[in-house]
């Protein structure tokens, strides 16, 4: 069973679909013992830090996922779902984060003569680094991407993916043991990101590459 996370600040449809598309049968979950129930779980796209923090903490959903992060159960955490697993984000005059992965997520700031919008969105290429869920998927291919913060992560190591904006690299995926996650969105990236999320499905979670 694939549980999607229902935390109360994201919207589930697209991911939803995605996966029925692939012929899986996932379940949307506020339920803290589902998810421990789950052969793997997708933490979604949410609103934004602060309003994302609460829903998981209303329901105990934190915990929860800690927990699950803990074990060889496969997770794949998108958008904002990944910048939540960091410790700390700069969003809503800052929040801290489950504390998974070392490091912040910051506010792109460039200078107004670069004339670079933000926030980022659009299609763009991710540069990889190895990981199974890289599997028939090109280095370099293109995937949707909607954000204006961006993670900056501590360990090198949990860099499983890098993008250019502008002049300027950002991380757009971590990975470490069971854990992958992507700034971009998996589910709204044509046949790529359906790559990519089948890929998750068949991945059990116990090796990166």
């Amino acid at each position: 069973m694939t549980a999607v996370i229902d935390y109360g600040a994201g919207n589930l449809t697209s991911v939803l679909l995605a996966l029925k598309f692939l012929g899986d049968d996932p379940v949307i979950t506020d339920d803290p013992a589902l998810l421990e129930q789950a052969d793997r779980i997708i933490f979604p796209v949410g609103v934004s830090a602060d309003r994302g923090m609460q829903g998981l903490k209303r329901k105990n959903l934190d915990a929860a996922l800690k927990k699950c992060c803990t074990q060889n159960k496969p997770i794949l955490a998108i958008c904002l779902g990944m910048q939540m697993l960091l410790e700390f984000s700069e969003e809503d005059d800052g929040v801290n984060g489950l504390g998974l992965f070392p490091g912040k997520v910051k506010l792109f700031d460039f200078p107004p003569e670069q004339r670079i919008k933000v926030p980022h969105m659009g299609w763009n290429t991710v540069r990889q680094n190895k990981h199974l869920l890289w599997k028939n998927i090109p280095d370099n291919s293109a995937f949707y991407f909607v954000h204006s913060y961006y993670v900056s992560a501590d360990n090198a190591s949990d860099i499983a993916g890098v993008t250019e904006y502008g002049d300027f690299e950002f991380v757009s995926t971590v990975a470490r043991k069971n854990i992958f996650a992507t700034q971009f969105h998996p589910e709204r990236s044509g046949e790529m990101g359906l790559q990519l999320l089948k890929n998750f499905l068949e991945w059990d979670g116990s090796s990166c590459c």
